[in-house]
């Protein structure tokens, strides 16, 4: 991906070096152990911590602060990070502006290392990059990026592109009432079902991560050879049963919540060949 000596976004938060700390009651291990086990089944973390902040009441948190030295790579990826953020407000900008007819509201990527504090709970790096509503933020511990290669053999700079573009387009989906609509369904209908609207929904944000591959590259030329192939790869890698077959050696679709990674790989091309927000319904699709 061509993004050295390129704008970096303003809507960086860097938490690096700050460990998130809970004083008191809250969300203790046990939660941080659902939330390992959810990612490692294929579920959303971030619906488990909002789960458990509906149940008991949030207790004061604190950050400290510690002086551990950053290499270089790690500076150089929380730039790259940045250069790919601000991509995305260029190209949501535009299209909410040309497509949906309202402005769009940016999000905040916050950086942070080891746990963190949101306001969709106390999060530790086991929980993958998120993103929370509640306060429009991403949130995104960089050695996950070293976690794709050693645990799913994915690597390169548009890989890591692509789990950014992820996490924004549940920013879209939040803006236009989708993911909204989704949580609201929580309980009122069956575990199955509600696994089938979060799946949708996941695949609706690679479709959304395909749509800005596609504008991205038209307006600044920031694709080489092989970045696509990239964000395939780690689509691929992240699908529930692939991801259910490394854990556990056996698969459960009806568990799914995020897609196979066939479904997975398909809708992000689907949405990086149309570049066409109309095709990325994925809550009538069928089959999907």
């Amino acid at each position: 991906m061509r993004w050295q000596g390129r704008e970096k976004s303003k809507n960086v938060e860097d938490r690096r070096g700050q460990t998130a700390k809970r004083i008191g009651g809250g969300i203790g291990i046990g939660t941080i152990i659902m939330v390992a086990l959810a990612l490692l089944m294929g579920q959303d973390p971030s619906s488990i911590l909002k789960q458990v902040i509906q149940q008991q009441q949030q207790q004061p948190s604190a950050q400290t602060t510690t002086n551990a030295p950053r290499s270089a790579e790690e500076d150089e990826l929380a730039e790259f990070v940045s250069v790919v953020l601000n991509d995305t407000e260029l190209v949501w900008n535009r299209l909410f502006k040309e497509q949906i007819g309202k402005p769009y509201q940016e999000p905040i990527l916050v950086l942070f290392t080891g746990s963190v504090n949101s306001a969709c709970g106390y999060a530790s790096a086991a929980t993958g990059p998120f993103y929370c509503p509640a306060d429009s933020k991403l949130y995104i511990d960089l050695s996950f990026y070293q976690q794709l290669k050693k645990q799913f053999s994915v690597s390169g700079d548009f890989a890591m592109a692509y789990v950014v573009a992820h996490e924004v387009a549940h920013h879209v989906q939040n803006l236009l009432g989708i993911s909204g609509q989704v949580s609201s369904q929580r309980g009122r209908i069956s575990q199955k079902e509600y696994n089938e609207l979060s799946k949708r929904l996941e695949l609706q944000a690679d479709f959304l991560s395909g749509v800005w591959a596609h504008h991205a590259d038209e307006m600044n030329d920031i694709l080489e050879a092989g970045d696509i192939q990239e964000a395939l790869d780690a689509a691929h890698a992240i699908g529930d049963d692939n991801i259910q077959k490394k854990t556990q050696g056996y698969v459960v679709p009806d568990s799914f919540t995020h897609g196979s990674s066939e479904q997975r790989v398909r809708w992000f091309k689907k949405g990086y060949q149309t570049g066409d927000l109309n095709q990325g319904d994925t809550f009538s699709a069928n089959p999907l």
